[in-house]
């Protein structure tokens, strides 16, 4: 659980105003977070006075007069996808991955002890959409679960569950008299569903020329803009499915769109860079923001039409004026997916990467961020410290090697013809280890780059690779089910162990060396005998596959990370299960203890890095 003060009462905002908000609710156990999850999308309070903003690990809320943070509600355990204000701005609703939906109003007694929180609690799967009616009475949601719901606002119950024909995500609104339900799917059709019966209405089948990416409603409910993979734009009339204008320009998908307070523009974002202003009657372009190197994935207006908040894959919001095109502000912090951590061997820097090939640095002290790696836009799948804590290496797309100190890229490592699933250094730091989807591991000079041998012999993906401590010997986890380890020196396949049923997605040595502990498909822990090749115990607990290992250097614990969010801490001697830490909202990726035993550290797909409290 998390701590209390997720509310935006006056004493809180007040009490965390010189606080780094990013330790805002830490869950239980957890010391300090990195990063403030990844965005998923944003909207400004009728009064436009707040920005909420829906992520990874709950929703924030920003004071735009004052461009700072104003809240962070984190009632939500899983990642909060969707969100959407009543009309009056006095309640607030958010939608999760799990198919939970939660009321909060009124808004300004957001705090849980005033008890003006409501769970809706009757979708199965994730809610991907949230509207309100004209009258904020009744609230609609879709959820991938096949249907879409009507709620009493005032009493929290289902008035009625609508049947859809997929479970497909869809995007809803209602009509300005409020009687009719508007749905348009994925699956490029558009739903007509009368609000006071539930009943559907009709079904307009779309032709468009590539499935749709992203919709948005104009403000009198009679048009929807529908974006596609292909870059085209497409606007169509609500009543009768017809193909009103096409706007061409952008050069990829178009991932979001939001219109105009008074319907005149069309904003929208694609992963070409851009973000565009339209005029929806001629369809010209009447402004590109090509300010920010990195794909924008969301917009949205201000109530009075005069700034556009946008969302960048690097993190950042900005803000722009709509009539001259220029930046006014930004909000930092926010992270994609977090795929992997590092701490460096001194113990005083981790290292996070992300999805989208972002590498920050942080002081692990302080968690203050010191300087972030980036320009190549890789998946940042796997970091790891050289033992000299002066090189970082991440690899996927290929394996790059970084100057900690500077930041700078020093070189690219090429050879695999698939991407790069797992890299590892020596313990002398002299050869580079690197394990791909190509079925190969490939050992490197590491100071020179240059490639060693190529250890050949399983027959599937290589998920993890890991040195003994001893340096003598690399064991490889892979898709084939076998772990392998090998001789350095000579690139020999000493040993096969076999064991697992499923998919190996993670292995790890014990500090000694004597243990090596895996991981996979079959939601255990298997640790093994390096002496014998035989396992001498099973760790069973989580509910799903685990997807990361971690020993603590003393060897006396192993935490074990996985895909339902949970990170599992293990007695090693015993095998006895000490404890579980939740906290993630999503996928634990990656693990790393501190070198001093004390903290470990998570990333998450929820787009945050924990720093738990663990006892030696």
């Amino acid at each position: 659980g998390r701590n209390s003060n997720n509310g935006l009462s006056t004493e809180i905002v007040e009490n965390n105003l010189t606080q780094d908000a990013m330790q805002w609710n830490l869950p239980e156990d957890a010391k300090a977070r990195l990063g403030k999850g990844a965005i998923r999308e944003m909207q400004y309070s009728p009064d436009g006075k707040l920005l909420a903003v829906a992520s990874g690990i709950g929703v924030w809320l920003y004071d735009v007069t004052t461009h700072r943070e104003a809240a962070l509600l984190t009632e939500h355990t899983r990642i909060v996808d969707c969100l959407a204000f009543s009309p009056d701005g006095r309640t607030f609703a958010s939608g999760d991955a799990d198919g939970t939906i939660i009321l909060n109003g009124p808004i300004v007694q957001l705090d849980r002890s005033t008890g003006a929180q409501k769970m809706l609690v009757g979708h199965t799967h994730w809610i991907s959409s949230l509207a309100f009616s004209p009258d904020g009475k009744t609230l609609a949601s879709d959820s991938r679960d096949g249907t879409i719901r009507l709620w009493d606002v005032i009493t929290g119950e289902e008035r009625y569950v609508l049947k859809k024909d997929s479970d497909e995500t869809t995007m809803l609104s209602f009509t300005p008299d409020g009687e009719t339900i508007v749905s348009v799917s994925w699956e490029n059709k558009i739903g007509l569903w009368n609000s006071s019966t539930g009943k559907h209405k009709k079904t307009f089948v779309l032709h468009p020329e590539c499935s749709t990416t992203g919709a948005a409603f104009a403000p009198d409910a009679e048009t929807v803009a529908i974006g596609s993979e292909n870059g085209t734009i497409y606007l169509h009339n609500l009543n009768t499915g017809e193909l009103k204008l096409t706007l061409t320009g952008h050069k990829a998908d178009v991932v979001n769109l939001a219109f105009s307070p008074d319907g005149k523009t069309l904003a929208s974002c694609s992963y070409d860079s851009t973000i565009r202003f339209w005029d929806i009657h001629t369809g010209e372009h009447r402004l590109i923001f090509t300010g920010h190197p990195l794909d924008a994935i969301g917009v949205a207006f201000s109530p009075d039409g005069k700034t556009l908040a946008s969302s960048i894959d690097d993190g950042t919001i900005r803000f722009w004026d709509t009539d001259t095109g220029n930046a006014k502000h930004t909000f930092t912090g926010h992270s994609e997916y977090v795929y992997s951590v590092a701490f460096n061997r001194k113990g005083d820097i981790i290292a996070s990467g992300s999805v989208t090939g972002i590498i920050n640095l942080w002081n692990a002290n302080t968690a203050q961020h010191i300087k972030t790696l980036s320009g190549f836009g890789d998946i940042a799948n796997n970091l790891v410290f050289s033992p000299d804590g002066r090189t970082l290496v991440s690899g996927h797309d290929g394996i790059r090697l970084w100057d900690v100190h500077t930041g700078e890229h020093k070189m690219q490592l090429t050879g695999h013809i698939d991407a790069i699933a797992s890299v590892a250094f020596s313990p002398d730091g002299k050869t580079l280890a690197s394990g791909g989807w190509d079925k190969t591991i490939r050992l490197w000079d590491a100071h020179t780059g240059k490639h060693k041998k190529t250890l050949i012999g399983h027959t599937k993906m290589v998920n993890s690779i890991a040195f003994n401590p001893d340096g003598r010997t690399l064991a490889s986890g892979s898709d084939d089910e076998t772990i392998r380890l090998w001789d350095v020196d000579t690139g020999k396949n000493e040993m096969t162990l076999v064991g697992h049923t499923e998919w190996v997605q993670s292995i790890a040595f014990s500090p000694d060396g004597q243990t090596l502990a895996s991981g996979g498909a079959e939601s255990m822990v298997l640790l093994w005998d390096m002496d014998t090749g035989k396992t001498k115990m099973t760790l069973a607990g989580h509910t799903d596959w685990v997807y990361t290992l971690a020993f603590s250097p003393d060897g006396k614990t192993i935490a074990s990370g996985c895909i339902d969010a949970t990170i599992h801490l293990w007695d090693t001697q015993t095998g006895v299960y000490q404890k579980t830490l939740t906290g993630h909202a999503s996928r634990v990726k990656s693990l790393t203890f501190s070198p001093d035993g004390k903290t470990l550290v998570s990333g998450s797909e929820d787009g945050s890095v924990l720093l738990w409290e663990v006892n030696p």
